[in-house]
């Protein structure tokens, strides 16, 4: 199926419109767009995906699926048919990209899809969890609230998210600033030193003589570095794509000094969170940890539950499945089995989200409150000993002299 630009007029309210739509050929094209109430003016045919930069730039944020999940859900709750609010929704957005896709599923429900079908199609944007809250919303016929749930949850996991990164950003900041002094020294300073040795006609330092060996290296093979740095790059990157590298990657995120605990306590407020969404919308038990486990985005995680998953369908309670996993924190079984004796699962899984969530922002605040005094004595130290090094070999020359 091909896609197609399109520039139309809405012959309800006369408006111009302008967005993508999916045929097998123009005339095709042609006779969705006058299905749904528009007069197409033009059609042409998209070619490739667009540049680089464009698909940078379309790039589909976290706020922009909020502010359509919560846009949809108010026109739904209004009364609006769906495929009404879609239109409706669509002229109100601005990313491009976005766009597009809300283009296509609306095209989806106007050939007879169910909304979250049509969602299925696009999982890079809609996840398993959206489409699972979403049919469970058309099932029980509150759609308005399944979609604020979507909303609200989507809200939840990039908080906690962007919590983690900050907690990150500032010590890559400090070690960009370390390398930059180090480059500085070394191409700058060292040299002079090295040329006031030579004329003396000393030998330089071991230090020294080493920084300088590592300077004359860098300045006359920096193109080496840059092949070598590059070609690490590259083969990094797509280490880590494969199930080898994913493995190692989440192994070390929940092993990490320091960090190791928080991302843990990171999965388990995603876990918790994710399944009370999903049960108090009416999903089944095994559904839940079967979106869950992908959801967590941790592959041994992913594991942990799927193995829990496997004992419930056996007819184990889930807080016992659960218990037997070692990645799973302790608090988490022990409140989904008050869950269970008292019939509130979902509401325990909340609380349980709602501790770690809580715990999460205290240690955020005291990594970065202790991290920031230990990356200076780090940084004067790396700083300390290249000035130490080039300005101890001057002293020892100045009192040779006076000498």
């Amino acid at each position: 199926m091909k896609k197609f630009n399109y520039e139309a007029r809405d012959q309800a309210t006369n408006k111009l419109s302008k967005a993508s739509v999916q045929a097998d050929t123009e005339n095709e094209a042609a006779r969705l767009l006058i299905k749904q109430g528009f007069i197409p003016l033009s059609i042409k045919e998209q070619v490739g995906d667009g540049s680089f930069i464009t698909r940078i730039t379309g790039r589909i944020t976290t706020k922009d699926k909020v502010v359509f999940m919560r846009q949809l859900a108010t026109l739904i709750g209004a009364g609006l048919p769906l495929t009404q609010s879609m239109h409706t929704v669509l002229e109100q957005t601005e990313n491009k990209r976005l766009q597009s896709i809300i283009q296509e599923v609306t095209s989806g429900i106007e050939g007879g899809k169910a909304l979250s079908d049509s969602f299925a199609k696009h999982p890079e944007v809609f996840n398993g969890v959206v489409v699972s809250l979403v049919a469970a919303g058309e099932l029980s016929g509150t759609m308005d609230k399944a979609l604020v749930r979507v909303a609200s949850q989507q809200e939840k996991d990039a908080a906690i998210a962007s919590k983690i990164k900050g907690a990150l950003t500032y010590p890559a900041i400090v070690l960009v600033v370390i390398g930059l002094v180090m480059a500085f020294m070394l191409f700058t300073v060292v040299p002079q030193v090295e040329k006031l040795y030579l004329d003396l006609k000393k030998p330089l330092p071991l230090l020294t003589q080493v920084m300088v060996d590592a300077a004359n290296f860098a300045s006359q093979f920096w193109w080496i570095i840059v092949i070598v740095l590059g070609f690490a790059i590259f083969m990094g990157r797509k280490y880590i794509k494969t199930d080898a590298g994913i493995q190692f990657a989440d192994t070390f995120k929940l092993k990490a000094p320091v960090f190791g605990k928080m991302f843990q306590k990171l999965y388990m407020a995603r876990f918790a969170r994710t399944g009370q969404t999903l049960l108090s919308t009416g999903v089944s038990m095994l559904d839940m940890l079967n979106i869950t486990s992908t959801a967590i985005n941790n592959v041994l995680i992913e594991k942990s539950i799927n193995r829990a998953a496997d004992k419930v369908k056996g007819g184990k309670p889930l807080s016992t499945a659960l218990a037997a996993e070692p990645l799973i924190t302790l608090l988490v079984p022990q409140m989904i089995k008050i869950g269970e004796q008292s019939g509130q699962i979902d509401e325990m899984m909340g609380r349980v989200a709602q501790v770690y969530e809580d715990e999460l922002d205290e240690q955020v605040k005291t990594i970065s409150t202790a991290i920031e005094p230990i990356l200076m004595v780090v940084l004067a130290i790396v700083a300390g000993g290249m000035v130490g090094a080039i300005l101890f070999p001057i002293y020892g020359l100045v009192n040779n002299i006076s000498v």
